[in-house]
């Protein structure tokens, strides 16, 4: 086990613990003598461990990803100067680790919050002029943004598709790579073989994966277990290359986002590009941002002991179906953020790509693969593994259908996102 993994699994336990580790990491990596180490107890790191420490003359926040078996993976990690000379706006490192099972970056501390935390607390209690202080912002993100990737749009190779650390967002999480299977990676650690408890109903992996399900009245087409095997066979690294390839952070979560403001407006900066890259598929480019930053809230996700008390789900067995009932819904910043994305990033986006000839005619399959794959791989939606408990197990299986999948008939807020961001006959 890597130095990082054994710290994040340390954390989990005692996070106190996990503090003189970290500060002799520290000491080791970038030669620092770390003080007043404090573990950050983060709802949003899922996949990664930050926090703060201390030196005799400055304060730091430090932050690191961890994916499993990364020693073995290929590819470079938090690459900050290719965000910075592309021209977007992202918090440079002052101590940089890419060597895997030890990637770690290290900022001056700042006081501001995260756009993660700006946001949560607009759907908590809504307020009109600081959500459109919020979106305003967000509005200018999104056109740097949209024009960095038509700036830096070109073909790519398949071997330079399959070579961006992105794909450990995705694709990697399905299989096992030594020896190569699928159903692999967290996929089988997760669900496979597996039993589910929600609200009315308890079933087993190989029956919910077969199940259609009918969400307030709209049945869907496709089954959990079609679209990891759909995932799994169209977003391999290789065959994303024909979409061609943009510079991108490509985990830009607001919880990676800086929000810095003042006199009643707000500009965003990143930070943890720890998939950055330069050839990083253009239709992979935005779908994490997409998906944290709109379908994963608000609550389910990332505070799913809040989602239980707010929100209700149940289901019910029908014939192959799983039938469900539930009153969540994206709040209205939530909803503010999907036309923001929609207009100012999908729809210049994907014209360019049709004005060049990388448009896929699967185009639509792409995008909701990789959104599919953002909730039911970023953590375990199994009520009891983690901290889901059953309303918000549902929840969670519900939206990652809503993405996934297309209704049999009639459309849903999936269906109109991606019919809005369509360019002209696509």
């Amino acid at each position: 086990m890597s130095r990082t993994a054994a710290l994040r699994a340390l954390a989990a336990r005692d996070p106190q613990a996990a503090e003189a580790p970290l500060a002799a990491l520290l000491a080791d990596l970038f030669g620092l003598r770390a003080t007043n180490v404090r573990i950050n107890l983060d709802r949003y790191s899922l996949n990664s461990l930050n926090g703060f420490f201390e030196t005799e003359d400055s304060a730091f926040f430090f932050k690191f990803h961890q994916e499993e078996g990364e020693e073995a993976m290929a590819g470079e990690y938090y690459r900050a100067d290719i965000l910075a000379r592309a021209g977007l706006p992202v918090d440079q490192p002052v101590h940089v680790s890419t060597a895997p099972g030890e990637q770690i970056l290290v900022y001056r501390r700042r006081d501001e919050p995260r756009f993660s935390d700006v946001l949560r607390a607009l759907d908590l209690a809504d307020d009109a002029a600081e959500r459109a202080v919020a979106i305003e912002a967000e509005r200018a993100l999104s056109r740097r943004l949209a024009a960095t990737y038509l700036a830096t749009l070109h073909p790519i190779t398949p071997e330079e598709a399959a070579a961006e650390p992105i794909h450990r967002l995705f694709h990697e999480r399905l299989i096992d790579r030594n020896p190569p299977r699928y159903p692999g990676g967290r996929l089988a650690d997760f669900y496979v073989g597996k039993r589910f408890a929600f609200p009315g109903v308890e079933l087993g992996w190989e029956d919910l994966a077969a199940r259609r399900f009918v969400i307030n009245g709209l049945a869907y087409a496709r089954p959990l277990g079609e679209l990891f095997d759909a995932a799994q066979a169209r977003l391999r690294p290789e065959r994303l290359a024909d979409a061609g390839g943009v510079t991108a952070h490509g985990d830009a979560h607001n919880a990676n986002v800086w929000f810095t403001g003042e006199g009643g407006s707000a500009q965003l900066s990143f930070f943890d590009p720890a998939f950055a890259g330069e050839n990083v598929p253009a239709l992979l480019a935005e779908v994490k941002a997409t998906f944290h930053n709109v379908f994963a809230h608000p609550f389910w996700l990332y505070d799913p002991a809040l989602a239980s008390e707010r929100f209700s789900a149940t289901a019910r067995l029908g014939e192959g179906t799983l039938v469900v009932e539930t009153d969540w819904a994206p709040s209205p910043v939530r909803r503010d953020l999907m036309e923001v994305k929609a207009r100012e990033v999908w729809q210049p986006l994907l014209a360019e790509l049709k004005v060049r000839g990388l448009l896929p005619a699967d185009w639509r399959e792409v995008i909701r693969l990789g959104l599919f794959l953002c909730p039911t791989l970023v953590m375990n939606l199994r009520a009891g593994a983690r901290s889901h408990m059953p309303v918000s197990s549902l929840i969670g299986w519900s939206v990652a259908t809503m993405v996934g999948s297309a209704p049999v008939a009639g459309e849903d807020v999936v269906t109109r996102f991606l019919d809005a961001v369509a360019p002209a006959g696509g």
